[in-house]
């Protein structure tokens, strides 16, 4: 018998909504096919599958131990939430193949269905950061004897489901301050902010109605802004690493000395972001809004508002009640590559269709444009292909040698340009 040759081994999921894309959560079936295309016959020992979904933290830090010593301090952790295997081609399934323990393939396409439940668990959020990521996906293994194996690897997305309908998630969220600047003996007006938002759970695509009162009585000139970020932090070893990272911003008139400016319901838009990571124990993604009083040579005067980025939306809007499984493509959670002074706009990025076949990896894409602009899906695809974000890191856990850093930048310090 002349031997065949493995020309392709590839994964397919069967999708479980209307966009063709893998996307799932706790407890749902994770189904598909594994596809062999051959030439000429092809013995077979196994063919193995493995599905695997793992949290990974990892960093590393420089530390000097005297004059001239220096070593590297590496952090890593790491959480299992899935892990199975399954045997689709093996000697307890085809023991009657033409040779003992050998299953032969024939010249051609062969398909073998696969399938398995997520747990019944809260399962971290597919997530990809500097630190850090959160990943599942499923690896086919083709072993022949006397050669090495042929494998292939499929990512899926797991969304662990944030419903923004609840009493803490619908309860609006309100602060005020007051400042007064001074220099030496000489001592301006104060300067007061209050801020009020409706709720603190929203969806990607929807808008945060910002109600806010600034009153001037400084002897400055200041510029009332409001900015949307998120805050990425990574746990190993006892010690914690974060990201903060700009997602949108806003800014009003310049306020002379004397007078005051009232937002009735100004409008800052969420651009497709990551939702909300609250309980893995080795990565967090969390969002604030911060309305803030920028002040030409002094510190500003700001307003912290805690966000939760959710997955399912308000019931109120009727075009948006489905689930994240049915709504959500695959998506590589990246960030915004600088600190615009108003927020991008994604629709107007420039992505050639090769490039996002790629990064589906294989995933039909269904044309969004006829969506429902309001739609979580029509925001949040957009996502996997921006640019990498402009990151600052902060300690929050410093070492002592790293209390005097200065290059390190504070989380409640906001844009000033």
């Amino acid at each position: 018998m002349v031997l065949g040759k493995v020309r392709a081994l590839a994964i397919f999921f069967d999708s479980l909504n209307e966009h063709n894309l893998p996307a799932f959560s706790g407890g749902d079936l994770v189904s598909g096919r594994v596809v062999v295309e051959v030439t000429g016959d092809v013995r077979v020992k196994s063919l193995d599958i493995t599905a695997r979904g793992v949290a990974k933290v990892r960093w590393t830090e420089s530390r000097n131990a005297g004059a001239n010593t220096a070593y590297t301090q590496n952090y890593t952790e790491e959480v299992e939430y899935l892990h199975h295997c399954d045997t689709l081609i093996g000697e307890d399934r085809d023991g009657d193949g033409p040779e003992e323990g050998l299953t032969v393939l024939h010249t051609g396409l062969h398909e073998f269905a696969f399938s398995f439940n997520l747990p019944q668990m809260a399962l971290a959020t597919s997530f990809e950061g500097k630190h850090g990521s959160v990943k599942y996906w499923v690896k086919a293994e083709l072993h022949r004897p006397w050669l090495l194996p042929v494998k292939a690897k499929k990512e899926f997305i797991v969304f662990e489901h944030i419903d923004i309908n609840t009493p803490l998630l619908l309860a609006p969220q309100a602060g005020s301050k007051e400042k007064t600047l001074c220099c030496w003996f000489c001592a301006s007006g104060p300067i007061s902010l209050s801020a009020k938002i409706e709720r603190k759970g929203y969806t990607p695509g929807e808008s945060i109605q910002i109600f806010a009162e600034v009153e001037n009585c400084s002897t400055r000139v200041v510029v009332p802004k409001a900015a949307l970020y998120q805050t990425q932090t990574f746990y190993a070893k006892g010690k914690g690493k974060e990201i903060q990272q700009l997602v949108s911003n806003l800014r009003g008139d310049p306020l002379p000395q004397g007078k005051s400016q009232s937002w009735e319901g100004k409008m800052l838009k969420i651009p497709p972001v990551s939702p909300s990571i609250l309980d893995c124990p080795i990565i967090k993604v969390e969002y604030v809004l911060m309305v803030y009083v920028d002040i030409p040579g002094g510190l500003n005067l700001s307003l912290s508002l805690p966000l939760v980025i959710g997955t399912i939306p308000l019931y109120a809007s009727a075009s948006r009640t489905s689930s994240i499984s049915s709504n959500c493509s695959a998506m590589s959670w990246l960030g915004l590559a600088d600190l615009p002074e108003a927020p991008p706009s994604y629709s107007d990025l420039a992505i050639s269709e090769s490039h996002r076949r790629d990064c589906l990896r294989g995933c039909d894409r269904h044309d969004s444009e006829g969506e429902d602009p309001a739609s979580v899906l029509s925001y949040i695809t957009e996502f996997r292909y921006l640019p990498p974000p402009l990151y600052s890191e902060v300690d929050p856990y410093p070492a002592p040698e790293d209390c005097g850093s200065s290059d390190l930048r504070r989380p409640d310090v906001c844009p000033s340009r």
